[in-house]
């Protein structure tokens, strides 16, 4: 009999009732082991919106989008495109055919119609269309193009804190292709079922899992905001931020329509500025309710190395002292660590797990930065702004923290394969593994996923271990479920509770998975969740207090579990 076997019989001869919430809680207490692994820039139906049914539950995905909440409107809020207008350079007409004629606004011609595409049927996960790690192309690589490496990628979409909000539109949905400075692409997606994680998943002999229907990216906007809201549940102040309108004024300044910037298909109504921290509150438009002062919401560069070579002091983001879950377990004595790719070249730790660039005086490897300092010899795709625990003055170099907690994702897979997991986890691949569109191949990276989950499912460590997978932010795509608080009265109901909201989020909807070897069964949660509720899930797992309201009022990712079971 083992210890929930013994709880419920102690319980039930005592006469006492045993709460859901207790039994949960003794119930996690059997995984051992919790893995987050923190992919990038990806909606849901861009990525899984094609997964189907799990065990004959039917996720809400692209099947299931009405047209209320798919067909794109213009910047006058009524009227629909005809066509997509694209900027991707192996999708605009030409080369493409132009079958499409929108006369809705300024003219265009197009190949695509205002609705959903597969991008596979245009840009093939084999097709050379990746750049180098050295080259930044806005527009993406031409298919075979000299230089172009293969990997099918598509050209980068913008993902900021104003213009998400602009795009959701207050649960409509329907202003992500007139909000993107990559215009149609926002609507593309991907053939769920060819992608390496899906295969593996559905493979003789894999794990059962649970995918999250309804998860949320934590805040608004980008990928430095929402790792600031998965460790910390909080959106960072910028302390003695400038406020002179110099050109180290780093605040945004908003328009009429609470945007920031124009795009190829929106002309802003006043001048605008889309910069890392939030407007000022006293030139918010008349009207106009947005989050505002010194807050850090864009991409913006740590104080701490690493960060990008040559950003000045003024720039970046003073050290951070507010609490994280980092924090909050180790003082509980719970061991963790926050593992990146390619941390020990961009950290100069020489000599330790994942160092590549050798005894100096210069970075040895050849993917380097060309402006990189030895020994911070940081990779072309290595992303700074990634590295959320770097932004605190509890991690900073020199300390006894930074040491034990910020390591190599290289060593979280010898742990792994070793049986050697701490009981928490962090991984974060580097930029050419972590799906991010632009720089990254999306096949490459979700293989990269699986040889990541397999190196924890197959390892001595395996049957009590949790792993979560989950995306940091939509990336730019169109999503069709509204975030909350936006039509979610069924859920008010079914969960008895809403799911929490305010000023910096929920964003779009997310991938996630959970995957263990101690699930009963493969399931779908279709309850509302978002990036606080990983926080949640550890909090509860190792009685931790929570950091903030949202992580505190967060539904549980517990949902997901009891829709998998346990196995005894």
């Amino acid at each position: 009999m083992n210890r929930r076997h013994l709880l419920f019989f102690f319980t039930a001869a005592m006469g006492l009732a045993l709460s859901p919430r207790i039994a949960f809680a003794e119930s996690l207490k059997e995984f051992k082991h919790i893995v987050v692994i923190y992919q990038e820039n990806h909606s849901f139906d861009n990525l899984y919106g094609l997964w189907g049914e799990v065990w004959g539950d039917r996720i809400n995905g692209l099947p299931s989008a009405d047209l209320a909440h798919t067909t794109q409107v213009r910047q006058d809020n009524v009227t629909a495109y005809a066509c997509l207008q694209q900027i991707d350079v192996n999708l605009t007409s030409p080369p493409l055919p132009a079958l499409c004629a929108d006369n809705t606004g300024t003219p265009f011609s197009s190949d695509f119609l205002n609705k959903p595409f597969k991008i596979d049927d245009f840009i093939a996960a084999t097709d050379k269309t990746c750049p180098p790690g050295n080259v930044f192309a806005p527009n993406g690589v031409l298919k075979d193009s000299p230089g172009a490496l293969p990997g099918g990628c598509t050209r980068d979409i913008v993902h900021r804190f104003y213009s998400e909000q602009y795009q959701i539109n207050q649960g409509k949905q329907n202003r992500y292709v007139t909000g993107s400075d990559a215009a149609g692409l926002v609507m593309g997606h991907y053939d769920t079922t060819t992608l390496p994680i899906y295969k593996y998943l559905h493979a003789h002999g894999a794990p059962h899992y649970v995918i999250s229907d309804s998860f949320f990216q934590g805040a608004f906007g980008g990928s430095f905001l929402n790792h600031q809201w998965l460790i910390a549940a909080a959106t960072p102040v910028f302390a003695g931020a400038l406020q002179d309108n110099s050109a180290l004024d780093l605040h945004s300044v908003l328009d009429t329509n609470a945007m920031p910037t124009s795009t190829p298909l929106y002309t802003a109504t006043g001048p605008v500025k889309d910069l890392a921290l939030t407007s000022k509150c006293s030139t918010l438009p008349v009207g106009v309710n947005a989050a505002c002062g010194d807050y850090a919401i864009n991409t913006i560069q740590p104080f701490s190395q690493p960060y990008s070579p040559g950003t000045v002091d003024a720039k970046r983001l003073p050290l951070l002292k507010n609490p994280t879950i980092g924090d909050r377990l180790s003082q509980a004595g719970v061991d963790w660590a926050w593992y990146s790719g390619g941390w020990s070249n961009a950290n100069g730790d020489k000599g330790a797990p994942g160092w590549t660039n050798g005894d100096g005086p210069s970075c040895a490897d050849p993917n380097a930065k060309s402006n990189a300092t030895y020994p911070n010899c940081p990779d072309n795709l290595f992303q700074f702004h990634h590295q959320a625990f770097n932004y605190f003055d509890a991690y900073k170099p020199g300390t006894a923290a930074r040491a034990a907690h910020l390591r190599d994702e290289v060593e979280f897979i010898a742990a792994a394969k070793q049986g050697t997991l701490k009981p928490v986890s962090f991984v974060k691949p580097l930029g050419s593994e972590n799906e991010h569109p632009g720089y990254a191949s999306e096949a490459n990276g979700s293989d990269h996923l699986v040889d990541l989950i397999s190196a924890i499912v197959d390892g001595p460590d395996g049957h009590e271990t949790l792993i979560v997978v989950t995306y940091d932010e939509f990336g730019g795509a169109w999503d069709h479920v509204p975030p909350p608080p936006f039509g979610r009265q069924e859920h008010f109901r079914e969960h008895r509770h809403p799911a929490p909201h305010d000023q910096w989020g929920p964003g779009t909807r997310v991938p996630a998975l959970l995957v263990s070897k101690k699930f009963r069964k493969s399931g779908v949660d279709h309850a509302d969740h978002d990036t606080t509720s990983i926080l949640k899930l550890i909090e509860e797992r190792f009685r931790l207090a929570p950091l903030g309201t949202r992580d505190a009022d967060a539904i549980s990712l517990r949902t997901a579990l009891e829709e998998a079971g346990l196995r005894d």
